[in-house]
């Protein structure tokens, strides 16, 4: 692991100082969204009441903290305004925020989404944040402005909301835009905001994970997930080198690489865990004039206006038969899988560029944890899946973490233990190994929790729906 946290930060604009302390969690899950942190020695039990070194109030948003130095950088929807938030991190004191000025919001789920839902990503003098809404936009850490990249406002699947976040790595910043309709990968120069390439999506469907570096057989490239492929592209040029087919045909989750080999992990409804819900099934309590059609109107009635937008396949304002039968056609497409690939692949991979794969236990939310030799997956419910990274090898499968519900932040990892959040709020700390997972701590937080913890010195940085935490000895 040290080795790929090395990688991930040779091809990023690094300060020498601070990363020789292992002071910085940069980014979405840290270096090269690994999840990981070699030097990092967290609390193994922390609470609400327990091991707090300091609490502060925050707006709510999904996004995770990312921090360098005595900085910890959040991007926040507060009041209406979409804003890059910059606190003090021996103490939890507010330096500055700054508001992104968007004209205009993206549609987003109430619920489930929201228009700050991405995590900030910095080198260490500058800090970028995406908001789908309106672009990207670079501050100092002083919170000066030094450029934006405006861009038209998001159009995600359903109305979700932008989910991705942002990734550096030689010099770039790179941001997948994955909309409704004209898919792309986004390259721009850190230091002076200048495009550097743009390449098209157009064989993939709306999806909400994030780009990651991997140095493929000698070759920098940029890997991204999407709804029925998983991609990999030149980092210079943004030429498309491979692509791998047969993935979900609704992706969340973000790739990881360790072992020798890039691994992808995803599930989405409607494949292979039961029944999809039929028009006849969401018409019989909503249709209440029985006229064929759902407006949004009867389906806010019965409580469903929430994912109105994904339902309507068509766009067209309504629920119908047609809508429910593209849906069942576009889910029938993908397949849910966890997969290892092997290096050195070129255009349509093939099965024997395959190391291993499965199909149990697959995430919709987190991401996979690679951690010493292993592939962790936690799946909705809370079930917990460890594989040998390199053969496969199942050490054990959906075993129970006794903290039920969905999971959206992904798992993280330090000092031989794997931290584990749900959405409602219950925080579980494993023992990393074993043929069995081995509970440490449960923590209940008793509000949301969809932000990934971040893992820096002797402490870990949690946001929960109103604050974030400094937990530490």
């Amino acid at each position: 692991m040290k080795t790929l946290l090395a990688l991930a930060f040779g091809v990023t604009i690094c300060s020498a100082a601070v990363a020789a302390s292992g002071d910085y969690w940069p980014a979405f899950r840290g270096p090269n969204a690994a999840g990981i942190s070699d030097t990092a020695k967290p609390p193994a039990k922390f609470g609400p009441e327990e091991n707090v070194v300091w609490k502060v109030n925050v707006p709510p948003a999904p996004s995770s903290p990312c921090v360098w130095g005595d900085r910890i950088f959040l991007t926040a929807f507060d009041g209406g305004k979409l804003e890059t938030h910059c606190y003090q991190r021996r103490d939890g004191k507010l330096l500055w925020k700054r508001d992104a000025l968007a004209e205009k919001l993206e549609d987003f789920n109430t619920a489930e989404g929201s228009p700050a839902a991405s995590t900030p990503v910095t080198d260490g003098k500058l800090v970028v944040s995406y908001f789908g809404s309106c672009g990207l936009i670079c501050h100092d850490f002083a919170g000066k402005e030094i450029w934006r990249h405006p861009l038209p406002v998001a159009q995600s699947a359903g109305g979700f909301g932008t989910g991705g976040s942002p990734a550096l790595a030689g010099g770039l910043v790179l941001v997948g835009r994955d909309l409704a309709t004209g898919c792309s990968l986004l390259a721009m120069e850190l230091k002076s905001g200048k495009k550097v390439w743009e390449t098209a999506r157009p064989d993939v469907l709306p999806s909400f994970g994030s780009p990651i570096f991997w140095k493929n057989n000698g070759k920098e490239e940029v890997v991204m997930s999407g709804s029925l492929k998983l991609k990999g592209y030149d980092l210079k040029t943004g030429a498309e080198r491979w692509s791998l087919a047969g993935m979900p045909s609704f992706t969340c989750t973000t790739p990881v690489v360790g072992e020798g080999l890039l691994f992808f992990a995803g599930w989405s409804p409607g494949k292979s865990d039961g029944p999809m819900p039929t028009f006849a099934g969401v018409a019989k309590d909503a249709d209440k004039n029985k006229d064929g059609v759902v407006t949004f109107e009867e389906a806010k009635a019965v409580r469903m206006d929430t994912f109105f937008k994904a339902m309507d396949t068509n766009r067209d304002g309504k629920l119908t038969a047609e809508d429910f039968d593209l849906m069942k056609a576009a889910m029938a497409k993908g397949e849910n899988i966890l997969v290892a690939v092997k290096p050195g692949g070129l255009g349509n991979l093939a099965e024997s560029q395959i190391a291993w794969k499965q199909t149990r236990g697959l995430p919709y939310v987190p991401s996979p944890l690679l951690y010493d030799g292993r592939l962790y997956l936690v799946k909705d419910g809370g079930m917990i899946s460890c594989f040998d990274a390199k053969t496969g090898q199942v050490f054990y499968q959906q075993e129970r973490l006794n903290a039920l519900g969905s999971y959206y932040a992904s798992p993280v990892a330090a000092d031989g233990r794997i931290y584990v959040s749900s959405l409602d709020g219950k925080l579980t700390v494993l023992k990393a190994g074993g043929t069995t997972p081995e509970i440490l701590h449960r923590a209940d937080f008793k509000e949301r929790i969809a932000g990934t913890p971040a893992l820096v010195g002797d402490r870990l940085y949690l946001r929960t729906q109103t604050k974030l935490y400094a937990f530490g000895p």
